[in-house]
């Protein structure tokens, strides 16, 4: 489906994003700045964090929020702004707790069921989740609460909802910025690459990447889904970039995992260690946000399965989701056949 109005070029829109970031920090940090402007900076910069793949401006926005609830800790809005952040690391109890006190200060029930809605489905509460998603699309199918529900119908697999809640979004949005389409299509490409649809996956992440040229993580994804289709070459040039680029190690782990299995082991076991000291870092200063894809990587490219079912353990108590469940599933698996590998290694034979 062809977009019905014209939109901004993707790189003019990111550009403009760093615009509106840089004109608003000397406030911020100068100050006196008012809650709105400190709580627009912080969405701002975690925005512009999950386009381009930054962990630091993850940091950023939650330095901006803490210090928010510092200085006003009884103004609603700051303390949205820092469950919103929370909700980013993955720490959702905190998070909850932040929305609770904030909708007691006056925050709007609408406001307040969006973000509990966003929170439940991340914790793998769909039911709860979609009876508040329905709800706020029913009261106005605005493009934000319809394309929650797309979000919400592709994690659960659920291709025939997601598709029209898809067409129905894009007939409803309004904008001119190409990044809310581009996050749409990505949620797209994440349900098709879910369900084994490669040809559909590519399609929807090369859409992603067309609106949003610099969209980081539509990039790593359709590396993988190239890669699985045997366009390697393809596949590790893009990781090439991500890798050097961005602070989320996430690409480099995905880089030394094709790399290996095309047998280029040097340069694999380079990005191998440059994805371990950062999801070691990572895990010190954010546990809950990364136990998920420090397990991916410690079961493939890291090759440590006890170090993978620790963390996949963890992530299984941060959030119980269908793909925590198979995580932890997939790493017990590992570390069984490991530890079985060990001891008939470890066998001594018979004297004869």
């Amino acid at each position: 489906m062809m977009d019905e109005r014209p939109l901004t070029d993707g790189t003019i829109a990111l550009l403009n994003l760093d615009a509106q970031i840089d004109a608003l920090e000397p406030e911020v940090r100068i100050g006196p700045a008012s809650v709105e402007t400190r709580s627009g900076l912080a969405e701002l910069i975690a925005l512009r964090g999950l386009i381009v793949g930054c962990i630091a401006d993850y940091d950023r926005a939650n330095e901006i929020a803490e210090q928010l609830v510092r200085d006003v800790p009884t103004d609603p809005h700051a303390l949205l702004a820092r469950a919103r952040t929370h909700a980013g690391f993955h720490r959702f109890n905190d998070a909850l707790a932040d929305i609770e006190c904030a909708e007691q200060l006056s925050l709007d029930a609408e406001t307040a069921n969006g973000e509990r809605a966003a929170i439940f489905q991340a914790l793998g509460r769909y039911d709860e989740s979609l009876v508040l998603r329905e709800e706020a699309a029913k009261r106005r199918a605005s493009f934000e609460h319809v394309a929650a529900l797309v979000g919400l119908h592709a994690e659960r697999g659920e291709i025939e909802a997601t598709e029209r809640r898809y067409e129905e979004s894009r007939s409803q949005y309004r904008g001119v910025s190409p990044i809310p389409l581009a996050l749409l299509d990505f949620q797209l490409g994440l349900m098709w690459m879910n369900e084994g649809q490669l040809d559909n996956a590519r399609t929807s992440f090369n859409a992603a990447q067309r609106r949003v040229p610099a969209y980081a993580p539509a990039g790593g994804h359709l590396s993988e889904v190239e890669a699985e289709l045997g366009e390697v070459d393809s596949a590790i040039s893009r990781l090439h970039s991500l890798a050097e680029s961005s602070d989320d190690p996430d690409y480099a782990a995905q880089l030394a995992r094709i790399l290996w299995d095309v047998g280029r082991d040097w340069e694999s076991r380079y990005w191998r260690q440059v994805a371990a000291a950062r999801y070691d870092e990572l895990i010190a200063n954010h546990p809950e946000a990364f136990a998920d894809h420090a397990a991916e990587f410690w079961l493939a490219a890291g090759a440590d399965p006890d170090k993978a079912l620790q963390l996949a353990k963890m992530n299984l108590e941060v959030r119980n989701t269908p793909r925590a469940r198979s995580l932890l599933a997939q790493a017990v698996a590992a570390q069984s056949a490991s530890s079985s590998a060990e001891c008939h290694e470890n066998v001594v034979p018979p004297c004869g």
